[in-house]
């Protein structure tokens, strides 16, 4: 039998201010919404970007810095899982959702004006692949035309 995957990596944009609750064993547990965009063609072949929502539940000492130093606005790259969960309503009816439990969040840009000084978003196994790659400009890159 194959094994299961449960893996999500979304770069965005924070929709609101981070919200910091704590779980009645102590835990804190900060929610954070945010905001993917997609490309598609409309109806006259013009691009355009569809905006996706996605709720993320961040757990532990990181809870805590999301809350301190995220803001609406502000760029993220989220790597986790999907979790869904049912339960019972007020009401009596039974409700459901889909959330992303994230195992880490990376901050994006610089802390004011959200975008100032972006970052790009590089996934925790690729660093070693960027730490020994040589960026630098060489010379035949100036024989390009454009």
């Amino acid at each position: 039998m194959a094994a299961s995957i449960n893996r999500v990596v979304l770069v965005g944009n924070l929709t609101r201010d981070p919200e910091l609750r704590h779980t009645p064993g102590g835990t804190p547990v900060c929610s954070l919404r945010l905001a993917v965009n997609s490309r598609r063609k409309d109806e006259s072949g013009q691009w355009v970007d569809k905006p996706n929502y996605f709720s993320i539940s961040v757990f532990g000492n990181q809870a805590e810095s999301c809350t301190q130093y995220l803001s609406k606005g502000r760029p993220v790259a989220i790597d986790g899982r999907l979790d869904w969960r049912e339960w019972d309503a007020q009401d009596g009816t039974k409700r459901q959702a889909i959330e992303i439990i994230a195992d880490s969040v990376q901050f994006l840009g610089g802390r004011e004006g959200g975008g100032a000084g972006e970052q790009q978003y590089v996934p925790a196994g690729a660093t070693a692949a960027a730490d020994t790659a040589d960026f630098a400009p060489s010379a035949a890159d100036d024989d390009i035309p454009f």
